[in-house]
């Protein structure tokens, strides 16, 4: 396990394998070592990769402070090009992520599209119109949280039925997040939003976009909107968790399918 030093917060990473990296990030109160039980983690197929994941400011084993401007989406998003830019300076990454991973990939991939070789939207939060009503749960959940504590949020989101493709996979009720962190956390969630459509539809990398149904955080229509202003991207929905269990072999092919010339951007 590596450090990385960053504005506001210490960023726990680990790094495995060899050859061309791939990134693997995580979603809103989640952490690299959750994913993969989640079925979230595409990084399982790969071989003849770097495989890099960390857990963002605040979540896992990285720290954070009570600011709740300090997890924006570009904030995170600037925290991965920093940690890209420390740990393999000048490479183009593959790259894959969920929810707050996805936001955090568009971000980036805006900033410095020549950094990507590939992206894997994995259940795209929110965003936009649909962001309204989401913030508003956030700033409640916040609330909650600092009233009564972390496990009255559990407990409220106990009586939640998963998405029928997480229906066989073991929930991960309590936040990987501390009690201290959770409220700053979701207020930083609710004042973030994705960047503008206009800027979304001019970003020219290899999307793939993996969904399931059944989601108000993560809607299905929102991955169709994404599908239609990103020029490079493809859908695929889950409905069942055999569907779910295709992802990462979906992720594999189509990582394979852009790694050609996979190095120095530009």
């Amino acid at each position: 396990m590596g450090i990385f030093q960053t504005d506001g917060a210490k960023l726990a990473y680990e790094i495995s394998g060899e050859g061309p990296t791939f990134v693997q990030l995580h979603g809103l109160t989640s952490c690299a070592s959750r994913e993969h039980r989640a079925g979230l983690d595409m990084s399982g197929p790969l071989s003849g990769f770097q495989v890099l994941r960390y857990d963002a400011r605040g979540h896992g084993s990285s720290t954070g402070r009570t600011v709740p401007e300090d997890y924006l989406w570009p904030q995170l998003a600037d925290d991965l090009l920093n940690l890209l830019d420390e740990l393999c300076p000048g490479e183009q990454v593959h790259a894959a992520g969920p929810s707050m991973g996805t936001a955090t990939l568009l971000y980036a991939a805006l900033k410095d599209p020549e950094r990507f070789a590939s992206l894997t939207l994995l259940v795209p939060p929110t965003a936009w119109q649909s962001r309204v009503a989401q913030a508003e749960s956030y700033r409640k959940s916040a609330d909650l949280v600092e009233r009564s504590g972390i496990g009255a949020f559990v407990r409220v989101g106990a009586s939640v039925l998963p998405p029928p493709a997480l229906a066989d996979r073991p929930r991960e009720r309590v936040p990987a997040v501390s009690q201290e962190l959770l409220p700053s956390i979701f207020r930083g969630a609710a004042l973030t939003d994705l960047p503008p459509k206009e800027e979304v539809s001019g970003l020219e990398v290899p999307v793939q976009i993996l969904a399931w149904v059944d989601d108000y955080a993560h809607p299905v229509s929102m991955a169709e909107e994404l599908q239609r202003l990103l020029p490079q991207a493809h859908l695929r929905i889950a409905e069942t968790p055999e569907d779910l269990d295709t992802w990462p072999g979906r992720s594999r092919d189509f990582v394979a399918a852009h790694a050609a010339g996979v190095g120095s951007p530009g």
